[in-house]
């Protein structure tokens, strides 16, 4: 199930001062969210995009089939056929609850 990580290089949003040999920082002193360019960042995410399409009817669903009927050997059955033109995606929905971001490196638990 699709988990994005940042896999491009350079900019990474919330990535602290870079010094890791630090020997003054003890382990419950991690900064939650220290931004080195970017003043509006923050460990949170707030919409995602949509998995789910349109059709033409406007029916909203992950996927769409089309009953068939197929005749073999002057038997005929019916067969599902997956409809996969003319779909328009739903675009990017406001989460209910934030989720934290994938790429943000702090241990919230440790047990």
């Amino acid at each position: 199930m699709g988990g994005s990580g940042s896999k491009s290089k350079g900019y990474w949003p919330f990535s602290g001062s870079g010094s890791t040999d630090d020997s003054t920082k003890d382990g419950n002193e991690q900064t939650l969210a220290r931004v080195r360019s970017f003043a509006g960042a923050t460990p949170f995410v707030f919409t995602r995009r949509s998995s789910m399409f349109f059709d033409e009817d406007g029916d909203l669903a992950h996927e769409f089939y089309e009953e068939t009927i197929v005749t073999k050997n002057g038997r005929k059955r019916a067969k599902l056929k997956r409809i996969q033109k003319n779909l328009t995606p739903q675009g990017i929905i406001k989460l209910d609850h934030p989720c934290i971001h994938v790429d943000f490196p702090v241990v919230l638990c440790e047990a």
